[in-house]
């Protein structure tokens, strides 16, 4: 990428999580393309999907991070535009807001970057700090969990039409999900906050057209946990997913706090859970796992947990099956 180019510049800052004494943010620079998220004619998401994937990166340069108190943490995109601060700073809770957000800005500082942009050179993030008020933490899948993909159709033909030609604006939350979740964060109370975590297989460049469709269909707002594309096809041998290191890190980061664990029956998630149970004992409250249309893998999950005893695990056809055992273990009110 040149600096000479006539696109404006930007930052896109993912929501990532951190302490009361740990700030981790990460996020990424690039050209703005102007990508319209609630596009709607075929021609149009096609040059969307088009600019998505065909990102122009803005390589090794330095950025700034300024915090609500006026503190800067200098850092530097890596050769793929990506950068990640990873800072140990004291009492960020007191910065945050009262559902737990740490908001700062961020900025170009290269003097070569800074005199070739036109726009503004103040960009938003966020860090997700959980209140005191939390009782638990809920990490969830994205795929199938709360909206439809057709992650497990034959040759992934809905998949990549979901993809390629549905606008974020247009994709429906699985009925009754946005509700679950909503209560779920309330908690008992109704006030207590509870954190949101949602993890995916899906790559960085797809960040924006779900967080766009998370607010939309109104969830709780929470980290978005991701992947970059090389990591997609640099698997090593008995390397476990991307997904699965990033819940394991979040349970090591709040080692507190007990999680409920939602997913889906389409690919591994229950596996993948029941995983974590074994490695995190008596962390996690509950699995629920949605069911999907094919019934052999309904039924190799019925397998699975048919003896399962170590948390409760639910397979669901709806979530207000999720929310009568979350009433009734006193998750929610």
């Amino acid at each position: 990428m040149s600096i000479f180019t006539k696109d404006p510049l930007q930052i896109i800052v993912f929501q990532s999580y951190g302490t009361h004494n740990h700030f981790y943010a990460r996020g990424r620079a690039l050209e703005d393309e102007n990508i319209s998220l609630d596009r709607k004619n075929v021609f149009g998401l096609l040059v969307n999907s088009y600019k998505r994937f065909e990102s122009d990166e803005i390589k090794n340069t330095t950025l700034t991070i300024t915090l609500p108190n006026h503190q800067e943490i200098k850092t530097k995109t890596d050769k793929d535009g990506y950068f990640l601060v990873d800072e140990k700073i004291e009492n960020l809770n007191k910065l945050t807001t009262s559902e737990g957000w740490l908001k700062y800005s961020i900025s170009f500082t290269d003097s070569a970057i800074k005199q070739k942009i036109n726009n503004n050179n103040n960009f938003e993030g966020e860090v997700l700090i959980p209140s005191k008020k939390a009782e638990f933490g809920v990490i969830s899948d994205i795929d199938d969990t709360i909206l439809h993909t057709g992650v497990v159709s034959k040759l992934k033909w809905k998949l990549l039409i979901n993809t390629l030609f549905k606008s974020p604006y247009n994709r429906k939350a699985l009925e009754g999900s946005s509700n679950l979740y909503t209560l779920l964060h309330a908690g008992k109370s109704g006030d207590n906050a509870n954190p949101f975590f949602y993890v995916s297989h899906s790559p960085w460049n797809m960040y924006r057209y779900l967080e766009y469709f998370l607010n939309k269909n109104n969830f709780p707002k929470g980290a978005i946990l991701l992947r970059t594309m090389r990591n997609m096809f640099s698997k090593k041998k008995n390397d476990k997913p991307q997904k699965q290191k990033e819940i394991i890190n979040i349970l090591k980061t709040y080692t507190d706090m007990p999680f409920i664990l939602i997913g889906d029956a389409g690919e591994h998630d229950a596996d993948i859970y029941m995983e974590t149970v074994t490695q995190f004992p008596n962390r996690i409250k509950a699995i629920y796992v949605r069911s999907v249309g094919k019934d052999q893998n309904n039924q190799r999950i019925k397998d699975l947990v048919k003896n399962y005893t170590d948390t409760a695990f639910l397979l669901l056809d709806n979530s207000n099956e999720a929310i009568a055992h979350a009433k009734k273990h006193n998750f929610i009110a």
